[in-house]
């Protein structure tokens, strides 16, 4: 008979048989029960967290956008459609929600690890009350791997040289990664990591190399390897390509297939998507089209000369998630090939935030020139000689705000807006076929990015963890989506959520939600901003207005002032408090009370050094990437 693992100490401690020791081993008496490994609960399934970058609502044909993904349709053809998921509205907040089960302040990622502070929702560093998803299903026996994107190892932590607690592959709990550390990365020059040792590319673009596609290639190695080494033991694999992150660098045949079909510009492409979400049922069937604020210009009103560099722009982005997209499939397919895609849970998240918009009103041909203050030098002049380079190695691009804006639709506003849905709801897919029995439907309950790390442990029959690494743990506080797998009538249990990013906020509670934009994405540096206290919220009743359109604050202003409050509480309970809407100060560490590894003006290197992380160079201190 088994002996029955219990699973709420991590590691799980070792309980060593007692009974009759011989004195020889030739004893026939001599008995010892076979080593067993450690495995998970009995029909654990594999899992798959896919988790894209910088995605918004309406840009995904699953979700009824203009950039054709036939994987997500596939899994959607034989999962389920969440059409009410949502993020935090930044990519290294959401990872660490993503990864922890926690809210982002609770876990200590306000904003994104450039501009963390002392607070404690700010500091970057996550608690050890708050062990990482990956750490708990690794102590349970699964393998665990991470490919991609990892930003959220704090700043002066992130050098060649550690401390690795919070690295994937040291304190993170997956046992191999293959990726990069910092917010963005160029797709054809990544700075690469395997485990903490910096490696290179194994070809250049001239012999057609790019990211996504090393990505991709690593996760099926390895996926390969562990289904031929350990058949009988589950894997958790974290898939998250920098993609669809500026810089949006895509072989030049993929934004050909796109060529022409941007020309009647972001206000069109709003009207065209709303039709198709309604025909795909994605959205309400009443859900009316968000006007455009006049922060964002009219496409009408775009100059002329510009408007084919703006086309070209959006080619180039819808290229660039039809070629993740395809990449994402070649995983599918090898979990295909290895017959073990039916007993695997797939999360296939598509925007870790809505479409970003911190390109410019105009896109940019190098986005670090809007980052460091130089974003006049790119003229209309410039942008048009430069229009058949966009997306090549040769350019750092951005699309511009009016596209971000089109790809959330039909929500309000983008990344950064944590207060609006186009900031925060993301399309995403679940299918596992032995876990669901209904397939092709949709789920309209409310989820949150930190409901996938309570929906992987029940699916797997392992409990929260009580105590890791001897730290009492703090209980998560998503909740478990698999009461919804199979119930499209289900009463949501996810039905409190609060959001925060820069000073931008709401809160939702039961279908209403009350929600106030303080800050601009695309306004960058030191601006004159409204106090929090004068901020004007607004107020939506989401059973019967879908995409946030019609605002009742004047009409009832005794329900906004409930939801102000319970905003309020929810913001002193998981530490989102003291608000910080502060630009410069924050981009310095003296000011924001964080460490910096490289302090000065100048730097000692020796020879036989590795390539350094941005973040270990006294010349790179200057930029900044979300």
């Amino acid at each position: 008979m088994a002996r029955e693992v219990q699973r709420s100490v991590l590691p799980i401690p070792d309980q060593p048989g007692f009974g009759l020791v011989t004195y020889d081993a030739r004893d026939p008496d001599t008995k010892f029960p076979p080593i067993e490994p450690l495995r998970p609960p009995k029909g654990a399934p594999n899992v798959l967290v896919i988790l894209l970058d910088d995605v918004g609502f309406g840009a995904a044909s699953a979700f009824g956008g203009p950039c054709n993904t036939p994987t997500a349709e596939k899994l959607a053809d034989g999962g389920l459609k969440y059409t009410r998921f949502h993020s935090t509205a930044l990519c290294a907040p959401t990872r660490k929600a993503l990864l922890t089960g926690r809210n982002h302040h609770s876990a200590a990622m306000g904003t994104i690890t450039e501009t963390a502070t002392s607070a404690p929702g700010q500091t970057s560093v996550t608690p050890n009350t708050k062990a990482p998803l990956a750490l708990t299903l690794k102590l349970n026996g699964y393998s665990t791997g991470q490919f991609g994107k990892c930003h959220e190892v704090p700043v002066w932590q992130s050098s060649p040289m550690g401390p690795f607690d919070m690295w994937p592959s040291g304190g993170g709990g997956f046992e191999y990664f293959y990726g990069f550390i910092g917010g963005e990365n160029n797709q054809y020059y990544p700075a690469l990591y395997e485990g903490t040792n910096p490696v290179e590319p194994p070809k250049t673009p001239e012999q057609g190399y790019h990211l996504t596609e090393d990505l991709a290639d690593h996760a099926i190695d390895w996926v390969r390897s562990q289904k031929a080494l350990m058949p009988d033991k589950p894997f958790f694999m974290y898939f998250a390509p920098g993609a669809t992150h500026a810089p949006h660098h895509v072989p030049k045949e993929w934004a050909e297939r796109y060529r022409g079909k941007f020309a009647h510009g972001w206000d069109a492409q709003r009207e065209a998507t709303l039709a198709r979400q309604k025909e795909l049922g994605v959205i309400g069937a009443d859900a009316d089209l968000t006007a455009r604020h006049a922060e964002i210009p009219a496409w009408d009103d775009m100059p002329e000369e510009l408007k084919p560099v703006l086309e070209r722009q959006m080619e180039v982005y819808a290229g660039f998630l039809e070629h993740t997209d395809y990449h994402v499939g070649r995983v599918i397919d090898a979990l295909e090939q290895l017959d073990v895609l039916d007993d695997t849970l797939v999360f296939y998240i598509i925007g870790d935030n809505g479409a970003s918009a911190e390109g410019t009103l105009q896109g940019a041909f190098n986005e670090m020139a809007n980052f460091n203050g130089g974003a006049q030098l790119e003229t209309p002049e410039f942008m048009v000689s430069k229009l058949e380079e966009i997306g090549t190695p040769t350019s750092y691009n951005h699309y511009a705000v009016g596209w971000a804006w089109a790809m959330d639709a039909p929500y309000q506003w983008t990344k950064q807006v944590a207060s609006h849905w186009g900031g925060t709801r993301n399309g995403t897919i679940v299918h596992w076929p032995r876990g669901i029995t209904g397939h092709g439907g949709t789920r309209t309950q409310f989820c949150h990015v930190i409901d996938v790390a309570p929906t992987i442990l029940e699916a797997a029959g392992i409990p929260e963890p009580a105590f890791v690494n001897g730290v009492q743990q703090s209980p998560m506080e998503g909740t478990s989506m698999v009461y919804s797998l199979n119930d499209v009538d289900a009463p949501e249990r996810h039905d409190l959520q609060y959001f925060e990013m820069i000073g931008n906020r709401g809160i939702y509670y039961k279908g209403w939600s009350a929600v106030t934009k303080h800050r601009t994405p695309w306004v960058l540096g030191q601006v004159e901003l409204t106090a929090f206290d004068d901020d004007v919220w607004e107020l939506y009743d989401g059973n019967a207005d879908w995409s946030q359109a019609r605002d009742l604050a004047r009409e009832m202003p005794d329900k906004l002032r409930e939801l102000q409050r319970l905003w309020l509480i929810e913001a002193v309970k998981y530490n989102v408090l003291p608000l910080d809407d502060r630009a410069a100060e924050r981009m310095n560490p003296d000011l924001a009370g964080r460490p910096q590894l490289i302090t000065g003006n100048s730097q000692l290197l020796f020879p036989g050094m590795k390539r350094l992380s941005e973040t270990a160079s006294s010349a790179s201190r200057t930029s900044r990437s979300r």
